[in-house]
């Protein structure tokens, strides 16, 4: 069965529902977009160093571009940023940013915002606002900001400084020895921000290991940082040295390939390859759980692209078995457990998801809302404080479901259709554009 017929894809940017018709597998071969953690760090490191940065692969999606409106609101240039072109940004240096004339809009971005706000901390005499949408406003930022308090930041905002809008008063920051209170790349990469201009070493302390983008990239702009202690969970930045442009190549984002690993590994029939995926041991969670599943994933054209381990994932139909997940990796799979709950419902046994309490102050409550839409289709599932209990293999069948505006969730009920019994008919899919603003126009290449 030819694929355009299965997915209305121009509904998908227009209209409030999609349809995703049953039946049909998957086969080809397919790119996922620039890593979205990898594409706001190149453009928040390249715009504090000296000179030009040339970034490769860079993601296309609002996030990113969130991050670039607030750079050029503060006097950078970033060149415009479209799919397949390189983006350049032209440094202002570790003390260049100017005080912007309005808001900083961080739009549904996290990232953005919780960067920013390490960023911004240590621009002594200037003054910033950062907002959003009414998702982001509703999200934790004190989690951020009574860190960077410890090393003299003045935050300020709604419910004690918890909630945006943030108004950030630079400030002469000092170094510190600082426990970061979550095991979160976003508050690790804040305070590593902060500590490049502050007067003294700062060393960060994660509770767990999380994704070490943030290091690598900034030992390849030049800063003077350490990673020590177990399993690298010590961070010391020492400030002085300047941050130089360099080029930077984003691999893809291992957590928009999750939606296809998993939708090959459920669905029969299916064969797919994905090209070109970044595969830092940090983030490769998703990969250790469906090889526990048993899944059929090969890692092909292994390789080392700008620091950063890459290669290809093939992956093909087959017998699953149930996994279990527990808080120690949350950090390496925190995205890709609503995809996976999918996975649960095609797999045999209980599946359990315990200590992943974060993903309820995500763009939604993602256990919630991956509870509330995947019952609608016929899963035999229990919510959870911090996770979820999923008893398969359960037959799906189509439903009314709703992403509930996030993007995530949208691609992950994307992904429960395929194998559902009966037309799903989901509510809001242009959610997906997040992270990912070809992935309808690749669900209907790939599907036959």
């Amino acid at each position: 069965m030819s694929s355009p017929a299965s997915v209305d894809v121009s509904a998908a940017a227009s209209s409030a529902s999609l349809l995703l018709e049953a039946g049909g597998s998957l086969r080809g071969t397919v790119t996922v977009p620039g890593d979205k953690s990898i594409s706001h760090r190149s453009l928040l490191f390249g715009a504090i160093a000296e000179g030009s940065t040339r970034i490769e692969g860079l993601l296309p999606a609002e996030d990113p571009l969130s991050t670039a409106a607030c750079l050029r609101a503060m006097g950078v240039t970033v060149s415009p940023i479209a799919a397949g072109q390189v983006v350049t940004v032209e440094g202002v240096g570790l003390d260049g940013l100017r005080e912007p004339a309005d808001v900083l809009d961080c739009g549904n971005s996290g990232t953005t915002m919780r960067l920013m706000l390490g960023l911004l901390a240590g621009r002594a005499g200037r003054h910033f606002v950062l907002s959003g949408d009414a998702s982001l406003r509703s999200r934790p930022m004190r989690r951020v900001g009574a860190p960077l308090s410890q090393m003299g930041a003045r935050i300020q905002g709604r419910e004690d400084g918890n909630l945006a809008p943030l108004a950030v008063q630079g400030q002469s920051l000092h170094g510190s020895v600082i426990g970061t209170p979550v095991a979160s790349a976003q508050v690790k990469s804040a305070l590593l921000l902060a500590a490049l201009t502050a007067n003294g070493p700062t060393t960060v302390i994660e509770p767990a290991p999380t994704r070490d983008h943030s290091e690598r990239m900034l030992r390849a702009f030049g800063a003077d940082l350490e990673v020590d202690g177990d399993e690298g969970r010590f961070i010391t930045v020492r400030p002085g040295p300047a941050l130089v442009g360099q080029t930077v190549v984003v691999p893809g984002d291992i957590s928009s390939a999750a939606f296809w690993l998993v939708a090959a590994a459920i669905t029969p029939g299916a064969d797919l390859t994905v090209e070109n995926v970044g595969l830092n041991p940090s983030r490769t969670g998703i990969l250790d759980v469906l090889a526990e599943m048993g899944a059929r994933i090969t890692v092909l054209n292994s390789r080392d692209v700008a620091g950063e381990p890459v290669g290809d994932l093939h992956v093909q139909h087959g017998p699953l078995r149930a996994f279990r997940i527990e808080e120690p990796m949350i950090p390496r799979l925190v995205d890709e457990i609503p995809v996976l709950a999918v996975a649960a419902c095609c797999a045999e046994g209980l599946s359990r998801i315990s200590g992943a309490a974060e993903l309820r102050v995500k763009e939604t409550d993602r256990l919630a809302v991956m509870a509330r839409q995947l019952t609608a289709m016929g899963a035999r599932l229990e919510e959870h404080a911090d996770g979820l209990s999923i008893e398969g293999p359960t037959p799906l069948h189509g439903a009314e479901v709703d992403s509930e505006t996030d993007h995530r969730v949208a691609m992950s009920l994307a992904v429960a259709s395929l194998v559902a019994r009966g037309d799903t008919r989901l509510g809001r899919p242009e959610a997906a554009a997040v992270s990912y603003p070809g992935f309808w126009d690749d669900l209907a290449r790939l599907r036959h």
